[in-house]
């Protein structure tokens, strides 16, 4: 038996959830989230929480019980907190500016790199070399964060790049000269 799958999920005051077959709406401060789930796997909201079972102990369905369970938990957690990615820009030069809803980027390219936010995507810019990715669904965020990384990744020899903030960028010793 799965032990993440099989603890139940406890809705917190002000959200709501409701299912319609395997659709599964949670509604909270911050927003509604939707997502279709697993026909075969059977989820229940009884009274404050919700249980997720599996219908037998196959292999795809072990699989999906666990991961069914994060899903809908990370899904009442986002309606209620939301989730949010730090990154960090990193080299001599390289800022962020907000201006309305766009980004800047100068990221040591000839031009300026603007970003747009998707729908459900807040970004921050608390510092000039800070970025604070927001939003109530935790793959979106994971995601767009993914793609900002993505336009300078940190590379090994100076560090230069965009990185989360908790990581860490293994370093690499550069050529030495001869003598």
């Amino acid at each position: 038996m799965s032990r993440i799958g099989k603890k139940p999920i406890p809705i917190p005051a002000g959200v709501e959830v409701r299912q319609e077959g395997n659709v599964l709406t949670v509604k909270g401060p911050k927003g509604t989230l939707t997502r279709t789930l697993h026909p075969d796997m059977k989820v229940t909201v009884d009274g404050q929480q919700i249980v997720v079972e599996r219908p037998s102990d196959e292999k795809l369905h072990r699989s999906l019980h666990g991961t069914t369970r994060s899903v809908i938990a990370n899904m009442v957690e986002g309606v209620t907190n939301g989730f949010s990615k730090s990154l960090e820009l990193v080299g001599v030069g390289y800022r962020a500016t907000k201006s309305g809803n766009t980004v800047t980027l100068s990221l040591g390219f000839s031009h300026p790199v603007v970003l747009t936010p998707d729908e459900g995507i807040e970004i921050e810019v608390p510092a000039a070399n800070r970025l604070v990715i927001k939003g109530i669904d935790k793959e979106k965020v994971g995601i767009y964060a993914a793609k900002v990384r993505a336009i300078r990744k940190p590379e090994p020899y100076k560090g230069k790049g965009i990185r989360y903030v908790d990581e860490v960028v293994r370093r690499k010793v550069g050529k030495t000269g001869k003598k």
